[in-house]
């Protein structure tokens, strides 16, 4: 039987949990509904950003109103939520909740979740990697819905000089590390397209840095062309980079500069904006 309008009906108030299937599953008899509540509040309040009178709380939480108050008060007095007598909002204290779940997090893990909206919207893979001495090491990869050639996995190994990752992640070492790289190299030719001459590839790099992102056109392999940007970690002695490759079928170098880069330099914001916070 449904409620009448604007009855307020507890969704904590019989000791079930969710449907699933159409089965109920009855919840322990050890649950605490009053954490369930204090959660509620809690995650009614990060829905948004702005400050939530008392009834609005109790609104999008699912509780009365004199819950939604008592809830508040004890998290005002936690620290928890702050409040000018009539609008209530969450304070920074709240992120400890979280702190030891995401302090245990790898770059990985906190990458994957950007990565994977990234590829949802654009079509295309896109991979993550570290550099190695004269090779980059993939880090991540997120598949994307067309089958590649240059199916590569985590763990596996590229040359830095005819990757688009590879080259950022070129620019991000020092000028020694650099030339000591250059020097010592030996740089095979994948393609008619591969700079294999160390002059040319300085020249590379040296505009790559000036532009803020690597462009790849078909240097690793015919027809697959590839563009990154690094993304900003505390450890400037371990760089990070994040592309997104493509046939040309799908994207010109041209359309991989307008339509992928913008979204791809959001994405490494982004992931540098949760390492910042996590201190991974």
């Amino acid at each position: 039987m449904r409620p009448a309008e604007g009855q307020f009906v507890d969704p904590t108030s019989r000791n079930r949990g969710p449907v699933i299937s159409g089965e109920t599953i009855e919840r322990s008899k050890d649950f605490v509904k009053s954490l369930e509540r204090g959660l509620a509040v809690i995650r009614a309040m990060g829905s948004g950003s702005d400050p939530m009178t008392l009834s609005e709380v109790a609104a999008r939480a699912g509780i009365p109103r004199a819950a939604a108050r008592r809830f508040l008060i004890t998290l005002s007095e936690l620290g928890y939520v702050e409040s000018d007598g009539r609008m209530f909002r969450l304070t920074p204290r709240v992120m400890e909740l979280g702190y030891g779940y995401l302090s245990g997090l790898s770059l990985p893990d906190l990458a994957l979740p950007h990565v994977e909206r990234l590829v949802s919207e654009i079509k295309q893979p896109s991979e993550g990697a570290i550099l190695d001495d004269d090779e980059i090491v993939y880090i991540f990869r997120v598949h994307g819905p067309y089958i590649m050639s240059s199916n590569v996995s985590v763990g596996a190994r590229m040359p830095a000089h005819a990757t688009a990752l590879g080259k950022m992640l070129l620019t991000m070492i020092s000028e020694a590390d650099l030339d000591e790289y250059l020097d010592r190299t030996k740089f095979d030719a994948f393609t008619e397209r591969t700079v294999t001459d160390p002059a040319g590839l300085r020249e590379d790099i040296e505009k790559i840095r000036e532009l803020g992102y690597a462009l790849v056109d078909q240097e690793l392999e015919p027809g697959l062309c590839a563009i990154a940007v690094p993304i900003p970690t505390r450890n400037d002695d371990e760089p990070v980079a994040i592309n997104v490759s493509s046939s040309i079928v799908h994207h010109s170098p041209e359309s991989m500069v307008e339509v992928v880069l913008p979204v791809l330099q959001l994405t490494a914001d982004q992931i540098a904006a949760d390492l910042a916070g996590t201190g991974v």
